[in-house]
Order: C-alpha cells, then structure tokens, then sequence
C-alpha cells in the first residue's frame, strides 16, 4: 500500500488493523549511548535508527523521531535521510516528526512546511498554548496529521495543564481536548497527546474526543503502566485501535553491545504483545 494517497488517520487506521500493534517506536538517539560501532561515525544516528526501524518495523504502528537529538548534534541531514528511508522502505508505517512545535502566523506556516514538505513527515506534534491560529498552518496540509500536546506525562505538566480555565472548573487540558474534538478538527487529521502516566486523565480525554486518535508517551522508562493506559484509552468496540503508545529508551538501548538490534527487537515485540493482550481483557 502506498500511504501517499491515504490521510494519516486512515495511515493508522490500516496500520493497527494489518500490523495488529499499538506500539510507536521513538528515535530520541542519544550520541552517549548509541553502541560503540556507531560512536564517532559521521552518520551514526542515522545507521543506529535504521537497524532499529528494521529490526521493529513488524511490531509497530508507527515511528516517531524526536527533532532536538537530531538538531542538537547538527544531524538534520540525519533526520532527513531516516524519514526518507522508512518512508520509502516503510510506506504503510506513519511517521511522527516529534517537534512540539508552537507559534503563529507566518512563523507556524514555516513550521508546517519544514515538517511536511522539508522532512517529508506523515503528522508532527504541535503545543497549543498560542491558540488555533498557532494550529491553522499545519491544517492547510491536506492529510497530513496534527498532534495537540493536550496531557504531557512530565511532572512539571500539571503547573499549567490542571489550572481551571472554564466557568464549570474544567481544567486546561481537558478544555484543549474539548476545543480539538469540537472547533478545530475540520480536517480530521487532529490527534492528542496524553501521557500514560496519568491514566485516570487518558479515560477523560478518550470521554470528550470519541475516536480520536491519542499519542502516548510514558510507558517503559518512563513508568507508564500498560495494563491501565489501554483500558483507560481503548477504543471499546474497536479494541487493538485508538492510540499510538510510544517507548523510546526502554528499545532503543535494550542492549549497548552487538546484539543491540535483536534485543530492540525483543522489547518491541513484548511491549507490542503485551498492548495488545491488555485491549482485549
């Protein structure tokens, strides 16, 4: 299947159904813990994420490269390359650039066009602390997917995401999923963010947007719990469908040594077994 005439959503929807996976495989490649043979190499971060996305690319319904690992180590180039390649070797696999990307106007369209047309990605993660307009831009794209930041899974995200913001007391994380399943998802390329850490917040969220679909960061290393992030954000007549749950670290670096990409692949496939088992109980 080419997934150039598909929207991301229906990417997705065909994804979770031919790969039967939840599991988002994210790129965050820390130069410090790549294994040794990619250490000092002038392409080590795309070499490291290419054996990973070929090693997991039959457990997952998606792959997310995180933007700062690549810009901070002066790899675009790198980053380019990957989307290109798993593009072109993984065609029915969408691709999430995780930038988080967050301003208006003019500023927002150069955004859009650095994430879709630049990097060539399938959705890119946006911050909608600047209102709709900081959102318009990424929407003029037709079938490209939008992810709202809407419950992040750090810590520090309840300083502002729990404030009480509407007269009935909903607080902003719950107003930001209102106003994406209600005013601004014409497109209907609109997910949301919403970390596993919090599943009693997921189950919120997946009341107000319906069958949107949710990216979930926070299960591995960071702590999320499997079992209560599906029941909390499955689809209940579609089971197996409605989230992309990412892990990062707990793959990526299972292993530091030369079997890195077959212990990748283990922990892949565990975590995608073990989402699955959790949306069928």
């Amino acid at each position: 299947m080419n997934s150039s005439s598909n929207t991301f959503t229906q990417q997705l929807q065909s994804v979770w159904a031919s790969q039967g996976s939840m599991l988002c495989v994210g790129f965050d490649p820390d130069p410090k813990r790549l294994p040794a043979i990619f250490q000092g190499r002038p392409e080590g971060l795309f070499e490291f994420c290419r054996e990973i996305a070929d090693a997991t690319a039959d457990a997952v319904c998606s792959f997310k490269p995180q933007f700062a690992y690549f810009a901070s180590q002066r790899a675009e180039a790198q980053l380019e390359k990957l989307i290109g390649y798993l593009k072109d070797k993984y065609p029915h696999i969408p691709v999430i650039l995780d930038s988080k990307r967050g301003d208006i106007g003019s500023t927002a369209q150069q955004y859009a066009l650095e994430a879709f047309e630049r990097y060539g990605a399938d959705a890119v993660t946006v911050n909608p602390y600047m209102g709709f307009d900081s959102i318009e831009p990424y929407l003029a794209h037709p079938g490209k997917g939008v992810i709202v930041l809407c419950r992040t899974s750090n810590p520090g995200g309840s300083d502002l995401q729990f404030l009480k913001v509407t007269p009935d007391g909903q607080p902003l994380y719950l107003h930001v999923a209102t106003l994406a399943a209600q005013q601004w998802n014409a497109s209907g390329q609109i997910s949301l963010v919403v970390g596993a850490t919090f599943p009693e917040e997921i189950a919120q969220v997946r009341a107000i947007v319906g069958e949107m679909p949710l990216l979930i960061p926070g299960i591995g290393a960071q702590g999320g719990d499997i079992n209560a992030t599906v029941k909390a954000g499955c689809i209940t007549h579609q089971p197996g469908t409605g989230m992309m749950i990412n892990s990062s670290r707990a793959i990526l670096y299972a292993s530091a040594g030369p079997d890195f990409a077959e212990a990748a692949r283990k922990v892949a496939f565990t975590t995608r077994d073990a989402l699955g088992l959790a949306s069928v109980e």
